[in-house]
């Protein structure tokens, strides 16, 4: 995610830090998006290699700037994070030294109306960020009030979800839902205002975004495709915008790492495991983030949009060091 003004990739410092990219290295950067962190990477170790995948292709398009500064080292590839093992097979790639994921919407997304993800803007109800399959317009008018109330509820955390779905489809049934804006006058019209002081419509818009581009299913494939790439020594670094995600990728680390957590539906711990390899490991990673780093008061007045941010970490350990 970026700030609103130009593109602030967030936890920067943190970020370089934690993955500690060195010379004649590879790594993946599964979330380009307006190429922050490749910048970065490519500049702290200036003979490393980086992947970079988006599926957005206004970020690959966006890209080839700076890839042409970079000859040589830094490939772009169109496509889902959670699909990195059969991208990267597809160019030859079996391991990685690490991989950074930055989770959620970027800001150039957010900011061009005619993507349809934010209610700052009037534009078509879409977002879609590989610009392909069912868009947010397609689920609102189509899917049933209770299953509508469940997503909101269950994405958005939305607690006037089944209030919030009602009035949805009383809507539809005087037409389609087809824009940003119609969508949010509903919602704002049928929710209570929040003692937050957040958008009513918030909520709602979060929910129905996850549920187009399936962002649960696709932290949970990405960590799991990352675990296995990972050669020793190799680190994971995640940063998360918001709770959902965030459980996720703790559960996923702390299990990694040998931790005991939780069973939850989203919980891709069964997954942490090499492709190649049999079962895991009780602990196949060590933690490197104890407790989610949080990004400075500096840059979260900077940078409104770094202020949810949590980074964690792990980092696969040699053979000789994982615990039986």
């Amino acid at each position: 995610m970026s700030g609103g003004t130009g593109h602030l990739p967030v936890m920067l410092s943190e970020v370089l830090e934690t993955l500690a990219p060195r010379d004649g290295a590879a790594y993946l950067d599964g979330t380009f998006g307006g190429g922050g962190y490749a910048r970065a990477i490519l500049e702290a170790a200036p003979r490393c290699t980086l992947f970079a995948i988006d599926c957005d292709p206004d970020a690959i398009a966006r890209g080839a700037a700076l890839a042409a500064r970079f000859p040589g080292r830094l490939h772009l590839l169109q496509g889902r994070f959670g699909d990195m093992l059969s991208l990267l097979e597809g160019v030859g790639v079996a391991a990685l030294d690490g991989v950074v994921l930055d989770l959620g919407v970027s800001s150039f997304q957010l900011d061009e109306p005619e993507r349809g993800f934010s209610f700052r803007f009037n534009g078509p109800l879409d977002m879609r960020m590989g610009k392909v399959g069912n868009s947010a317009q397609d689920i609102v008018n189509s899917i049933p009030e209770s299953e509508l109330a469940d997503l909101l509820f269950n994405l958005g955390e939305e607690r006037h979800a089944r209030r919030i779905a009602r009035a949805i489809v009383a809507a539809r049934r005087e037409g389609p839902i087809t824009t940003t804006e119609q969508l949010a006058g509903i919602v704002r019209a049928a929710a209570p205002r929040d003692p937050s002081g957040l958008d009513r419509a918030t909520r709602s818009f979060q929910a129905l975004r996850i549920a187009v581009n399936d962002e649960l299913g696709e932290v949970e494939r990405g960590l799991a495709a990352a675990a296995g790439l990972l050669a020793p020594g190799g680190r994971l670094v995640v940063v998360a915008f918001h709770s959902l995600e965030d459980r996720i990728v703790k559960r996923f680390m702390a299990r990694s790492a040998g931790r005991g957590a939780g069973a939850s539906r989203h919980d891709p711990a069964s997954l942490a495991r090499p492709p190649a390899a049999g079962a895991a490991t009780a602990a196949a990673f060590r933690l490197l983030t104890p407790r989610a780093l949080r990004p400075g008061a500096r840059e979260a007045d900077a940078n409104p949009r770094s202020r949810s941010a949590r980074l964690r970490a792990i980092e696969r350990l040699a053979p000789q060091d994982v615990a039986a």
